[in-house]
């Protein structure tokens, strides 16, 4: 990170946060709700409850998280659609997921860029692909190989039915001619299970593999970030397998659309604030993640444009989920 974006972002910590009044009263005065996408656990969930703990100390109220599995990780989007009202105090997980849904139904969803606000980018995903300790892959080359020689063979887990790891996974394959079966799960934790019963050759997911890594119950034949992970440096980028590509899908916090842009500004500023505590940080080093901050504007920029990226994929690896 350079020095003036630490210093930017040291000014924005230390910025007062000035409530804004509205209607009735002064923002927050009481509980937010927060709605995670996935099952509990992992860094992901870790980061949220860390940055909602300074988010409470420095205004006064909690943020309440109600983890909702499922539907390829659309529920916390369809709630702010359907259920949710603008006035900051429901907001959820917001994930590329949601940017590719609509281009993957012939049904009408919404619209991956008016129909939300966005908050604040936060962060992004390690993911990998493990296999088992006794697995017979030594390295990537080597499942590979075997892959393209028993097409169906193989089968890999991820946490759901055209996720970003699932597109990424099925591009590789398509390049290499290549074909497994997907496994699709709820969340990256469910794929550890599978593994550690047998039940599927591979997970290629976020980094709940990280623990049976450590412990030597996991090999790591690959990484999906931009450089190799320090914690597990002997594991090759997909770039450096000659892929070319870095997969860390961004996420981020967003709430149904109309919301006060003086709230939308006290949320960033609180959630930066709180992304910035060394708590947070210290979270992000554990668990090696990228640094993807973006600010409101910055944050719908990036969707209006990601929105093209994920439509061409889509239409190019020909996936449906009607």
């Amino acid at each position: 990170m350079s020095l003036h974006r630490r210093a930017l972002l040291g000014a924005l910590a230390a910025t007062p946060l000035a409530a804004p009044a509205l209607g009735q009263g002064r923002f927050p005065n009481r509980p937010v709700r927060f709605l995670i996408p996935w099952p509990p656990g992992g860094s992901l969930d870790a980061l949220h409850r860390a940055m909602f703990e300074v988010f409470q100390k420095d205004t006064g109220q909690s943020v309440v998280v109600e983890n909702m599995p499922g539907a390829r990780g659309t529920r916390a989007a369809i709630f702010l659609l359907n259920q949710a009202r603008p006035d900051g105090y429901t907001l959820a997980h917001h994930h590329l997921s949601i940017l590719r849904h609509p281009f993957l139904t012939r049904t009408q969803t919404w619209d991956p860029v008016a129909d939300f606000t966005y908050v604040m980018q936060v962060s992004g995903f390690v993911f990998g692909t493990a296999v088992r300790a006794d697995s017979p892959f030594r390295d990537w080359r080597q499942m590979m190989d075997f892959a393209k020689a028993h097409p169906g063979r193989l089968t890999y887990s991820t946490s759901g039915i055209a996720t970003s790891n699932h597109l990424a996974k099925e591009d590789i394959l398509a390049r290499e001619g290549a074909r497994m079966e997907h496994i699709p799960m709820r969340g990256a934790q469910e794929g550890v299970t599978a593994l550690l019963g047998r039940q599927i050759d591979m997970m290629s997911d976020a980094q709940s593999w990280r623990p049976q890594v450590e412990s030597g119950e996991f090999r790591l034949l690959s990484v999906w970030t931009p450089t190799r992970l320090p914690s597990v440096p002997a594991a090759p980028t997909l770039r450096e397998l000659g892929y070319g590509m870095s997969v860390t899908s961004p996420y981020g916090i967003a709430g149904p659309k109309g919301m006060d842009p003086e709230v939308v500004d006290f949320l960033h500023r609180a959630f930066r604030k709180a992304l910035q505590d060394e708590t947070s940080q210290a979270i992000m080093r554990r668990w090696e993640m990228p640094d993807e901050y973006l600010g409101p504007a910055e944050y719908v920029a990036f969707a209006r444009e990601r929105v093209v990226y994920e439509r061409e994929m889509v239409t190019r690896l020909n996936l449906s989920i009607d």
